[in-house]
């Protein structure tokens, strides 16, 4: 995936980082595709400092303007999608103080769909300059984590290894977690 999105970018040249950002805005947005892959396809042709940049203009772009889409338009559509995640119901109700610090820890975990702060915020009584403020600010710890990881796994070397190791546990809680929460919504 990632050798595809550093031929794609490769094509425009000088354009590429521009491509990279509406690309991780377009994918922020859909909030489906993990953005890691364009991080380290931009960390593979920028290098590490001005690929995470490049990176983290595009995300917090993205989630500005899904933001705006989300609240302008999708509103109910949004607030159905929220059922799957019953704690950003704590957001849409938020406001002020509170939903700074919700978007911001929601947006420092680097795995964490970041679509649920995105869709609350957007569905709650959050003002568009402090889910920016908050979202923006979040995303800097968040996708320096992610960068140093795709950085250091695409080198391979032992904190790569560790790095790949800890997301494999990881990953098999959460099928593990969401395995057991399916079993206990059918036996109601």
């Amino acid at each position: 995936m990632t050798e595809s999105i550093i031929e794609l970018l490769r094509q425009y040249g000088m354009y590429a980082a521009l491509v990279s950002i509406g690309l991780n805005i377009l994918v922020t947005i859909i909030g489906v595709f993990p953005t890691f892959f364009i991080t380290a396809a931009n960390i593979a042709l920028f290098g590490f400092w001005m690929g995470a940049f490049i990176s983290f203009l595009g995300e917090s772009l993205g989630a500005i303007t899904a933001f705006l889409l989300y609240r302008a338009g999708f509103r109910s559509s949004a607030q159905a999608a929220l059922t799957d995640y019953p704690q950003a119901q704590t957001l849409v109700n938020a406001q002020g103080r509170e939903a700074f610090q919700l978007i911001f820890l929601l947006r420092m975990l680097p795995f964490a769909p970041a679509i649920v702060a995105t869709l609350g915020a957007a569905v709650g009584k959050v003002s568009l300059g402090l889910f920016a403020a908050a979202s923006t600010l979040g995303k800097v710890p968040a996708l320096l984590m992610e960068a140093y990881a795709v950085y250091e796994v695409t080198r391979f070397q032992l904190t790569g290894k560790i790095i790949i190791m800890v997301l494999a546990v990881w990953l098999a809680y959460d099928v593990y977690v969401r395995l057991q929460r399916k079993r206990t919504c059918s036996k109601k």
